[in-house]
């Protein structure tokens, strides 16, 4: 597997840190559950994927309230990495501001369109100010009412994440000011740069978590600025869960870091698994992108290369190739490459993609946030299943919408669902919760998977 930095896409095995390239050694993964480690599944028995469609999402981050990252970290990027010419940008000339009713025309469409994904809030935006209490530049109302467009039009399409506190300066927790010293060692995007305990790491995630809490945003999961953890991978997995656990008690914890790139597998890790078939099961769930940023860039200068992701009759790009290869399609980009500036050139060109995706593959796939991926993996992981004497006996740690099964089917007989008749509908592309499909000698089950035990059995 080739987990990329998410600011370049490189066909490279090395992972690429916001204040340069370290060695993989360095870079110890968190241990990761195999699925060969689960009890087997009965003779036949599959669990598909929802619906039988391949998940898509799109990632967002740099978002946040108002502010525009792109003008307003160059100049922090540029202080603590000199020497880079790609921080030396007019940054001046960017506007300041991403304003709400781009925020609105975005979510809109995309609700209108059924694109989910997770989209950032970062909390103290590049240093301007707490959005739990002031930002300098706009008023209190201002702020206000764009958390209010947050939790009102965004929040029942997208996870909402922290991305660190600050996304450019180390933020002092003691003082709740940035560390003095400005260089890639006190920048979020490439800390920490000597070892960090698991508490250590957890109690900087809960900072921003609590941030977000203050501004009534439910948080299931994080995400990390750049190149954030990566000497501590297997550290940063374990202080997830804990962090998140301490703000927000989420059943299945996630975060956001990598991109896999080539040939590699982009369904969801599931790391440091502890308890399994215990009441005391604790894990993190990893779910990476698959996808370069290929809008306006992080900087949102940048022309966009739509094709990258789906050409116009979706016939190739690497969401394309992602869902032929039957594998999540999770698109990556950055706030201010959806807006470019003004100019809405990403936000158009993002808008190209996914009506190209909808129109080849619309009954195959099915967008998702990332928090619902997360749930799904987790259930396939961990939902036993028996077969007895013709009844399949389930047993479910989580509860999970839209579970899928393919099933031998028992003499031309109908399938229960706990004592319950379900719909049989003609085509894959009416699988719904509640329904099933005659697949030759098998049988296709959608349904909603309650936490505990369940059975189907034929009748």
């Amino acid at each position: 597997m080739l987990e990329l930095s998410r600011r370049s896409f490189l066909s490279t095995s090395l992972t690429m840190a916001a204040g340069g390239f370290m060695a993989p050694q360095l870079l110890a993964q968190a241990p990761a559950w195999d699925v060969s480690q689960r009890s087997p599944l009965p003779e036949g028995v599959e669990i598909l994927f929802p619906r039988d469609r391949v998940p898509l999402s799109f990632i967002i981050d740099d978002s946040t309230c108002l502010v525009n990252m792109g003008h307003f970290c160059m100049p922090q990027f540029a202080e603590a990495w000199p020497d880079r010419e790609v921080y030396k940008k007019p940054w001046q000339s960017w506007p300041r501001e991403i304003p709400d009713v781009f925020v609105r025309e975005f979510g809109e469409w995309c609700g209108e369109n059924g694109v989910k994904g997770k989209y950032s809030i970062v909390p103290n935006p590049a240093c301007v100010g707490w959005l739990d209490r002031e930002l300098p530049g706009w008023s209190r109302r201002q702020l206000q009412d764009s958390l209010k467009l947050v939790r009102e039009l965004m929040l029942p399409n997208w996870d909402i994440h922290p991305e660190m506190i600050t996304h450019t300066r180390v933020i002092n927790l003691k003082t709740g000011r940035p560390i003095e010293e400005i260089n890639a060692g006190t920048m979020e995007n490439s800390f920490p740069q000597v070892k960090k305990s698991v508490d250590e790491l957890a109690e900087y995630i809960a900072y921003a978590l609590r941030i977000l809490k203050n501004c009534d945003l439910p948080c299931e999961g994080f995400t990390t600025p750049g190149g954030f953890g990566n000497l501590v991978k297997s550290e940063l997995a374990l202080a997830a869960r804990q962090a998140l656990a301490d703000v927000f008690q989420p059943e299945i914890p996630h975060y956001f870091k990598y991109v896999i790139g080539g040939d590699g597998n982009t369904e969801p890790k599931l790391e440091h698994v502890s308890g399994v078939g215990t009441d005391q099961l604790e894990f993190t769930v990893n779910v990476p992108a698959g996808t370069g940023d290929w809008f306006g860039s992080w900087e949102g200068d940048a022309v966009s290369e739509p094709d990258k992701y789906c050409t116009a009759d979706a016939t190739g790009g690497r969401m394309v190739e992602l869902i032929e290869r039957k594998q999540p399609a999770i698109m990556l980009c950055h706030w201010p490459g959806m807006y470019c500036n003004g100019t809405k050139s990403g936000f158009q060109a993002f808008q190209r993609v996914v009506t190209s995706l909808a129109d080849r593959f619309g009954d195959q796939t099915q967008w998702m946030k990332v928090s619902e991926i997360a749930r799904y993996w987790t259930a396939r992981a961990f939902t036993e299943i028996q077969s007895d004497d013709g009844i399949l006996r389930i047993k479910a740690p989580f509860a999970c919408p839209q579970w899928t099964l393919r099933l031998p089917r028992d003499s031309g007989k109908q399938p229960v669902w706990r004592g319950q008749r379900l719909r049989e509908v003609s085509a894959s592309k009416d699988l719904q919760p509640g329904t099933w499909l005659a697949d030759g000698s098998a049988v296709v089950l959608c349904v909603d998977l309650p936490m505990g035990a369940s059975q189907v059995s034929w009748a």
